[in-house]
């Protein structure tokens, strides 16, 4: 377990400070798996204490919910690169790495083979991120088929129904697209694209100093402190969830059906198919790796000065330490973030309620 409470102290021998190979090879593995989870998580209990018809299917289904809160936008969970020394996959997709992480020699480009092509992370990403998010991240005239954030709650209505009716049985699918919309709210306000979030932490709103410590604070003082979550398990039940066939439904990747395909008629590529489900498994491999390296830059060690995070954590925001993370986060109001995030998305689970029953009346009615 990495858990603060039960790591060993690990100490430079004079200094108290984490080792100097920490400090020289390692680079934090920043990929938004930990507020995600956390946002899933605190919305799962908001629509419990709100007894929302939708909450016992999240609770039965936790797993595949938070899955889909991580894995049914983030496609680009694949490695970036290469380590040339030891033939190791290193990095997180789109985020260059320019030395490997294990010996600060040099890497290559990982490529994903499919089809008799292959494909770059950032290719990937162009191609599906914005099918994944909907409202937001579709790469040049793809554009024109995001969704408006106004018919969000109606087109998770309809791939919720659609997830019942023909991507069962169970109940399965339907916490995964639940899991997604989570990512889907979530995302558009921690990056500005809808308004409702305004936290500064280290210099501004969403950026690369900032994410360390909204990591650390989440994975820490929230997560176990407060909530008391086993991270590790989370995590590991998440990987061990299956590629979810309603995903390229609500990505319109394949053949266009279902009550989804009766509203939103356009966006449907049947042609990248094949190469999307090859990126769902590849997703899935990947993750138990990359959460390893998430799990590693969470670590605190015991110091003279308190609980210290390892020092590439620190450079990446800026040289401040742990303690002045936690204190930072305070003064910005984080927590009261993470309660504005989790009432958006407890108000978009009731409207998503509400344009099913819409659509199922309508349905009835003709």
């Amino acid at each position: 377990m990495l858990f603060r409470s039960r790591m060993p102290a690990q100490r430079n021998s004079t200094s108290g400070l984490p080792t100097p190979a920490l400090i020289d090879l390692r680079g934090p593995a920043m990929s938004g798996i930990i507020g995600h989870t956390l946002y899933a998580v605190l919305a799962a209990k908001a629509a419990t204490a709100h007894r929302l018809p939708i909450a016992p299917v999240m609770a039965r289904n936790r797993a595949s919910y938070l899955a889909g809160a991580y894995l049914g936008c983030d496609i680009q969970t694949m490695p970036e690169a290469v380590c040339e020394d030891t033939g190791k996959e290193v990095g997180y997709g789109t985020v260059p790495v320019n030395k490997s992480p294990i010996t600060g020699g040099k890497v290559r480009p990982w490529k994903l083979a499919f089809g008799g092509a292959e494909y770059t992370p950032r290719q990937v990403y162009d191609l599906f991120y914005g099918r994944s998010h909907l409202v937001f991240g579709w790469a040049g005239g793809l554009s024109r088929f995001s969704v408006p954030w106004d018919h969000l709650p109606d087109y998770m209505a309809l791939a919720a129904e659609d997830a019942r009716d023909f991507f069962g049985p169970g109940e399965r699918p339907l916490a995964y697209v639940l899991g997604t919309l989570v990512h889907i709210v979530s995302d558009s306000l921690i990056k500005s694209v809808q308004p409702g979030i305004d936290l500064s932490l280290v210099d501004g709103k969403y950026t690369a100093r900032n994410r360390p410590v909204q990591d650390l604070v989440t994975f820490h003082e929230i997560g176990i402190n407060e909530l008391g979550l086993d991270w590790q398990s989370l995590f590991a039940d998440l990987a061990q969830t299956p590629v979810e066939a309603v995903q390229p439904h609500f990505m319109r990747v394949g053949k266009a059906k279902g009550r989804l395909s009766r509203l939103f008629t356009e966006g449907w590529d049947e042609k990248d198919a094949g190469l999307l489900q090859a990126v769902l498994v590849e997703n899935r491999r990947y993750l138990p790796i990359h959460v390893r390296s998430v799990l590693e830059d969470m670590r605190l060690t015991r110091s003279s000065n308190g609980w210290e995070c390892s020092a590439s954590m620190s450079q990446a925001a800026g040289g401040i330490s742990y303690r002045e993370m936690v204190n930072l986060a305070d003064k910005a109001g984080f927590r009261r973030a993470l309660w504005q995030m989790t009432e958006a998305i407890l108000a978009m689970f009731r409207q998503v309620i509400e344009r099913s029953e819409e659509h199922t009346s309508e349905l009835q009615s003709h």
